[in-house]
């Protein structure tokens, strides 16, 4: 399986990095992972919705052309499904079982994601209904694909 994910902004803290590069190291044994980074849209303070609406549009331009048009595509939205660890690991296994080769993750900027981009996805995911910085929320989903491999392969990560 591969799996990517798209995300608004670079991540310039180390203790991010290092938990990306250390979950991304672990997963090298169960999937082909790669993360792509679309540059984000300065928000200025107080912004109106319209100027709002503008920088979304920009970022999700940028992710529609990383989007392989044969992946299964997942958009990180508040309003999507929310999975137990366990039904996570369950829907990861479902996709390759449908031969489902690819699958897509994107991760908006601070301002979520614009239309076009939640219109071509195939599911809508939610972790909470919490709103977490964009670095950590990278952290959370590596994390999650990780112990669904693990949970999935029936190791002892998952408790």
């Amino acid at each position: 399986m591969k799996i990517s994910i798209i995300c608004v902004g670079k991540i310039k803290e180390k203790y991010w990095n290092d938990a990306i590069a250390e979950y991304s190291k672990r997963l090298s044994r169960y999937c082909r992972l790669s993360i792509i980074e679309v540059a984000d849209e300065k928000t200025p303070d107080n912004a109106p919705a319209a100027i709002e609406e503008q920088i979304k549009e920009k970022e999700g331009k940028r992710i529609l052309k990383n989007i392989d048009q044969g992946a299964f595509v997942c958009a990180l939205a508040i309003n999507g499904r929310k999975f137990t660890s366990e039904s996570f690991s369950e829907f990861l296994n479902e996709q390759g079982i449908k031969g489902i080769s690819h699958i897509q993750f994107i991760i908006g900027g601070s301002l979520g994601l614009h239309k076009s981009v939640l219109d071509c996805a195939d599911e809508y995911i939610s972790f909470s209904d919490m709103t977490f910085p964009h670095q950590m929320m990278r952290v959370i989903l590596l994390e999650q694909i990780y112990r669904g491999y693990k949970i999935i392969s029936g190791e002892p990560y998952h408790k």
